[in-house]
């Protein structure tokens, strides 16, 4: 049993992010996982525009074919249709599998000791136990997902939420209509619209039923049933959840969490890849100054306005004639939404949305903005 200086255990994005950023500091670095690649899951498959550009910073390739970029985000509430653009450049659709295999060949070309089917199965301060054997390192990661098992070898498990989401995604052989990531509103549940291709789009559905099967879901949006219907279904759908995991810290002795495995909220937002990405670039940092307690204070700076945003959304979600209003007030107010994709994206400040837009905003919500019929487009920020 040799010594490396970082072990990182989950081989999937947030890994993989955290390898090859490790080996662009000349630190080196092993890779286990359980699983072989390409390694997919039930993922929405939107990359934000801040993710897109840590991804670039690392190397990973994707082609033109590869992926699909999208401008924006459209709401869609029965009638009522608000969408906003990102102000500078856009987001990348693209499926599971083809971002994992291309994480996997830069990860190979950076010289990261890959190590596939290999389990953890126990954890005592930086050495992680495996049937193949000790792993230690001076670092070890663990990027191992929602229901992380290192988080639970390591004792760093909490308490379990109260509200159970759970996600299912398919894909359907169908030209993208859409330029824009599109949501469905719907009561207890939202459907997720990404163009992942040329001639293929994800729909992933968020819901608080975990045993929602697609044709029935599907059914609760008959416009978007009405796009779909006659394409050809092309991936098995998948599921995830529940959503909500909590972890009582980040980092204890040797280890930290990175991704999934140190804690989520929920999909809502869709920024669960350039979070993850964010934490990668941050964990690194703190290990080259050898200073692990400085990405936990990190990691709280990164979730806190994904993490104040999802619960925005969240309790919005939660009551369908506030959410009507909103989104209604969203499309009459085509700026205002602008300018919160853009804090959204991490291209603007939160002090950038104003305090006159927001006031703006809260009138039409406590008024109830008609929402028959109503269509905006809001402009790039500035």
């Amino acid at each position: 049993m040799k010594t490396r200086e970082l072990l990182v255990v989950g081989g999937g994005p947030a890994g993989l992010a955290v390898a090859i950023r490790a080996r662009q500091r000349d630190v080196s670095v092993t890779v286990i996982d359980a699983r072989k690649p390409p390694i997919d899951k039930a993922c929405g498959e939107g990359l934000m525009p801040d993710g897109v550009a840590l991804l670039q910073e690392l190397g990973v390739e994707l082609t033109a074919g590869d992926r699909r970029d999208f401008v924006g985000i459209r709401y869609l509430d029965g009638a009522t249709r608000a969408e906003a653009r990102f102000p500078t450049r856009p987001g990348w659709g693209v499926r599971r599998r083809t971002l994992h295999q291309a994480m996997v060949r830069r990860a190979e070309d950076c010289g990261v000791d890959l190590r596939w089917g290999v389990t953890a199965t126990g954890y005592r301060d930086g050495v992680v136990e495996t049937r193949e054997g000790s792993f230690e390192a001076r670092y070890v990661v663990a990027a191992d997902g929602l229901r992380s098992p290192m988080r639970r070898l390591a004792g760093l498990e909490g308490a379990p939420a109260k509200r159970r989401r759970f996600g299912h995604r398919r894909h359907y052989r169908i030209a993208p209509w859409s330029e824009h990531v599109e949501v469905y509103w719907q009561e207890g549940c939202e459907a997720y619209v990404t163009p992942v291709a040329e001639d293929q789009v994800g729909i992933a559905v968020l819901s608080d039923d975990p045993g929602r099967a697609e044709g029935s879901w599907l059914d609760l949006f008959p416009a978007l049933a009405e796009r779909v219907a006659g394409a050809e279904c092309v991936s098995r759908n998948r599921g995830a959840g529940p959503l909500r995991q909590r972890a009582s810290r980040v980092c204890s002795g040797r280890l930290a969490l990175v991704g999934d495995a140190g804690g989520y909220l929920d999909a809502i937002t869709g920024e669960g890849l350039s979070v993850a990405f964010h934490q990668a670039f941050a964990v690194v940092d703190a290990i080259e100054a050898n200073d692990l307690p400085r990405y936990a204070r990190e990691h709280r700076r990164i979730l806190r306005l994904p993490d104040a945003m999802t619960g925005l959304l969240l309790a919005i979600e939660r009551r369908p004639r506030l959410r009507r209003r909103v989104v209604a007030a969203l499309a009459a107010e085509p700026d205002v939404f602008a300018r919160f994709l853009a804090v959204h994206a991490r291209e603007a400040a939160p002090m950038s949305i104003g305090a006159g837009g927001l006031a703006r905003l809260l009138r039409r919500v406590i008024a109830g903005t008609p929402a028959s019929g109503s269509r905006s487009v809001a402009r790039p920020v500035a």
